[in-house]
């Protein structure tokens, strides 16, 4: 009796995280400035140790060329001084070879208190000049890069969507005002692109209203007709609902072009309730295929474009029913809220889908395993626009495959 191969089993998961992980200290960033005041500071307390070091050992070699006594007593039967300085020849009568010895001594211990004190004084001298150095270099270091501050500046509000901004630093002919002005030509080829971008989006706006304004209204009138039988009043209806439908994606889609992929008027969603409805319009389409739609959507309240939003959920719900397995599939959807982000999750049966070509799967006109060709089971944008609005609302979307074939779909965005 022949024995049935075993399903192919799913890849193992990809390690590796494309997300750069946030240094622990942002502050300690070794920035230009920092380096360049390490530097000068650096070099000046090496030359001030340096320093330090020859008049110390100057002031060492004078003083032990004078720490010979000045004088002996080679006569006498007994000796007694007094000194304030020297408390050694101070202990009574001594001999001239004990007195010798004391003045001798007394002598070593003040040159040596005078060496360490000149090295305590050199060296509370030498710190607080390392201390303005280092204020000094920081000073002339900001000085320098300040072209450098001011190019960044103007790169972050270009960030914010504002590419009338420009640098226009002024100054010597050197390295920053060559990157500066490089950067404003830069700025300038960006903005009249965007400008021609716009210009075309407001005439494909035009274009695209006006077909589906036609068609409302003739739908509009057909179903005026009190007349027209019962089953053509459905069909309009049905058509009118999804011309009503096409209209809002159009605008959405508009809006999201007109406003540099931003989403400008915001409006508090519940994703549950998007997901829900993504998942009414494909019940009838999973009923056909035999694919069983599940999950508990727990309310999840974004801010965005409830229309756009839904069309993230529809395309996922949609792909999960397409490409699943022939018996017994089944669609998973929920959304929750996990560490302060609204998460809406697709996971659904298929094939095996290799690590390797998940991210393929966001091109636009892509498919798995398939080139840019054509598909009765779409266009190939439905993913590529999912990834469009995500990042428009601020959030993202990752996939990954599932144990066993399918895959599992996370859309993530801020509360």
């Amino acid at each position: 009796m022949a024995t049935t191969p075993a399903p192919p089993t799913a890849p193992p998961k990809p390690t590796w995280d494309p997300r750069r992980a946030e240094p622990p200290f942002p502050w300690l960033r070794p920035t230009i400035r920092i380096r360049l005041t390490l530097l000068y500071g650096g070099m000046f307390l090496i030359a001030g140790i340096m320093l330090l070091s020859i008049i110390y050992l100057l002031a060492a070699q004078a003083l032990n060329t004078g720490a010979e006594p000045l004088f002996k007593i080679v006569s006498g039967t007994s000796i007694k001084v007094s000194s304030d300085n020297c408390p050694a020849v101070q202990a009574g009568n001594l001999s001239l070879d004990e007195f010798n010895v004391a003045i001798s001594n007394c002598i070593d211990q003040q040159r040596q208190t005078a060496l360490d004190d000149l090295l305590s004084r050199s060296l509370l001298a030498l710190l607080g000049l390392a201390i303005i150095a280092f204020a000094f270099g920081y000073a002339m270091a900001g000085r320098v890069l300040s072209p450098l501050g001011r190019i960044t500046r103007t790169a972050r509000a270009v960030a914010g969507s504002d590419l009338s901004r420009r640098i226009e630093l002024d100054g010597p002919d050197d390295e920053l005002k060559e990157l500066a002005d490089t950067f404003d030509d830069m700025l300038e080829r960006l903005q009249r692109a965007f400008t021609a971008q716009q210009r075309f989006v407001g005439n494909a706006s035009h274009e695209l209203r006006t077909p589906l304004a036609i068609n409302r209204t003739l739908l509009e009138v057909h179903l005026s007709d009190p007349g027209a039988p019962v089953e053509l009043q459905q069909l309009g209806k049905t058509l009118l609902a999804t011309n009503e439908r096409s209209e809002q994606l159009v605008e959405g889609l508009l809006l999201l072009a007109r406003s540099d992929n931003q989403i400008v008027e915001r409006k508090p969603v519940d994703l549950a309730e998007v997901a829900t409805q993504a998942v009414d319009q494909v019940h009838a389409e999973a009923v056909a295929k035999g694919v069983a739609i599940r999950g508990e959507r727990a309310a999840a309240v974004v801010q965005g474009n409830g229309v756009l939003l839904e069309r993230i959920a529809l395309n996922l719900v949609q792909n999960a029913v397409r490409y699943n397995v022939p018996e017994d599939g089944w669609v998973e959807v929920t959304t929750q809220i996990q560490h302060g982000q609204a998460v809406l999750v697709v996971t659904n049966t298929g094939p095996v889908v290799p690590a390797y070509e998940i991210d393929n799967l966001f091109e636009p006109f892509r498919r798995l395993r398939t080139e840019r060709t054509g598909s009765d089971k779409g266009v190939g944008l439905g993913l590529s626009i999912a990834r469009s609005v995500a990042r428009a609302h601020g959030g993202h979307i990752a996939a990954e495959p599932r144990e066993g074939g399918g895959l599992v779909m996370r859309v993530t965005l801020p509360i």
